[in-house]
């Protein structure tokens, strides 16, 4: 195992009616900027319900992030915060709102331009706003992590950035406020949580015994409950573990000590600015094309997945590998997911602009191991048509 630390200091506060506890989450004096997407908060009563346990404090609302935040509907929010002396954020949403805020939170005291926020990874970053969340859709995992990923509209770049200033100081989870959502969102929850562990796990050998087992755990989990988290009417404990899960999958818990992947998430990311496809929808159709174009680096890792998670033990080490490929591919069509490109109307001219992106990016060796250039991107969109 390597070398690692691990801090999270994000405080859960979990189940039914926990909006109410905001009253004593937040500073009584703070003057609040209410940060929203569409307008589902406030149609489902979960923008009433959060005032109202604000109480006498001074709030203000800034709505209209989108599901991919932008850099400029952001830049709105930091003027925002600037002329209304805004000093507590609070997000109400999924993972794209809570991304969204955590730009805020850097942007408002950073010194030069913002997006040299995004184009350093979040590595000038050395003070944020102070901020919390109120999780609507179980996703993204940002409501326990401190990274965020944002669009630049104009350009079509949509990159990352990291920085421990930006970990919410705490986030409420209750379970309930999913039930409104759409089946779409839920089953892309499904994916986007499935694929988070599978990035930090299917990698190579590393003896992170502990974590290989939260990971298989959480995978697991995931696969059991996402019929009932499907149905309606939703059933509260299905949407109560998927909403923890999607946390766990990314609050860097299984990833510390261990190789980590991340390549379906960086070429999809191209897929998304370019082309305004879901993020979970791009991690689908690439995930099942990653395994296979990488089979015989991830082939021991596969060999533990394909027993352990889906209990397949029959057959030679190629067969196994194979069906726990097609098992997962099964797995995100089974949510209603497509996995492959030409599902969402591309076709191989869409192959080129794609990895001309990954090389304005940087992202010419990417994995594990590093060794995933161009040609092997090219050859892992080839196989996902």
């Amino acid at each position: 195992m390597q070398n690692f630390q691990f801090h999270n200091p994000t405080r859960i506060v979990f189940g039914k009616g926990m909006i109410a506890q905001l009253g004593k989450l937040v500073p009584e004096n703070a003057r609040v900027l209410i940060l929203t997407g569409g307008s589902s908060a406030q149609k489902t009563g979960t923008l009433d319900e959060v005032r109202a346990a604000l109480g006498t404090r001074h709030v203000t609302l800034f709505s209209g992030i989108e599901p991919n935040p932008t850099f400029e509907t952001l830049s709105g929010a930091v003027e925002t915060v600037r002329s209304e002396k805004i000093d507590f954020l609070l997000a109400v949403g999924g993972g794209s709102v809570i991304d969204g805020t955590k730009f805020v939170a850097a942007a408002v005291p950073f010194e030069g331009d913002p997006w040299s926020i995004l184009k350093t990874a979040g590595r000038k970053v050395v003070r944020a706003i102070p901020f919390g969340t109120v999780l609507t859709l179980p996703a993204t995992g940002s409501e326990m992590n401190s990274a965020a990923v944002i669009t630049r509209r104009e350009t079509h770049d949509k990159l990352p950035f990291f920085s421990p200033h930006v970990f919410p100081q705490f986030s409420i989870l209750d379970p309930t406020r999913t039930f409104t959502l759409p089946e779409r969102q839920i089953a892309n929850g499904i994916v986007d949580a499935f694929v988070h562990v599978i990035e930090q796990y299917l990698t190579c050998p590393a003896e992170g015994r502990v974590q290989d087992r939260f990971a298989e755990g959480l995978l697991q989990t995931l696969i059991e409950i996402a019929p009932k988290a499907l149905a309606t009417p939703p059933d509260y404990d299905a949407r109560a573990n998927l909403m923890w899960v999607a946390t766990l999958a990314l609050n860097g818990l299984i990833g510390v000590g261990v190789p980590q992947d991340w390549t379906t998430h960086k070429i999809g990311h191209e897929l998304t600015a370019l082309h305004g496809i879901d993020h979970a929808r791009t991690l689908a159709i690439l995930l099942p094309s990653v395994l296979q174009l990488r089979r015989e680096a991830k082939r021991a890792k596969l060999l533990q997945y394909a027993a352990r998670v889906w209990n397949i033990t029959d057959g030679d080490e190629d067969d196994r590998i194979d069906a726990a490929i097609a098992r997962t591919r099964d797995f995100f069509e089974s949510v209603g997911i497509a996995t492959r490109l030409g599902a969402v109307g591309l076709t191989r001219d869409a192959i080129d602009p794609i990895l001309t992106q990954l090389e304005h990016h940087g992202l010419t060796a990417l994995g594990e191991q590093g060794d995933i250039d161009l040609p092997a991107s090219r050859a892992i969109l080839e196989h996902a048509l």
